[in-house]
């Protein structure tokens, strides 16, 4: 008996189509017997952990169908605003306040990064809460729109001591 599927070998390919498999592969689940496992969307993870990181792959996707959605193209992982924005949201928790954009850009444009913008937030414990309120907010809204980006970092920084414990970075860059 083949136990990943409690079928015979030979008819394994009946019981776990292809279709199946990449429906299994969507919920996050490996096998035929493993049970289901009820994971967090990343979107609706809370954040507010040391070991906790934004995952920036589903930022990204959420961002950039943002953006389709406003007829503006879709953004990439950049590893060199990836490490931007993980030292920013270091920073801002070391400090235990959010910094000023116009500060975080002028220091990227000295580094190389003309025309990044940024979102400098904390207290959002999930990116669904950080979304939703840059969404909302003029300011933060134009940064996730600029309509010549193409490239992207995002970080958050957990301070246990903070008053507002999570928080974020998010550059944007032609």
């Amino acid at each position: 008996m083949d136990t990943q599927c409690a079928r015979p070998a030979r008819s394994r390919a009946m019981s776990c189509p292809v279709a199946l498999a990449a429906a299994l592969a969507l919920f996050n689940i490996a096998g035929c017997t493993e049970p289901a496992r009820q994971q967090q969307p990343a979107f609706y993870r809370d954040l507010g952990a040391a070991s906790a990181q934004v995952d920036a792959e589903a930022a990204r996707a959420t961002i950039s169908a943002y953006r389709l959605n406003a007829g503006l193209g879709v953004l990439a992982l950049d590893p060199a605003l990836m490490q931007a924005a993980e030292e920013e949201a270091r920073a801002m928790a070391a400090a235990d306040k959010p910094a000023q954009a116009e500060a975080v850009k002028a220091r990227l444009a000295r580094g190389g990064q003309a025309g990044a913008e940024a979102n400098l937030s904390a207290g959002y414990r999930r990116l669904a809460e950080a979304f939703s309120g840059w969404r909302d907010s003029p300011q933060h809204d134009r940064v996730m729109k600029t309509p010549k980006a193409t490239r992207m970092g995002i970080a958050t920084a957990y301070s246990p001591s903070s008053k507002y414990k999570v928080y974020w970075a998010l550059i944007v860059a032609p």
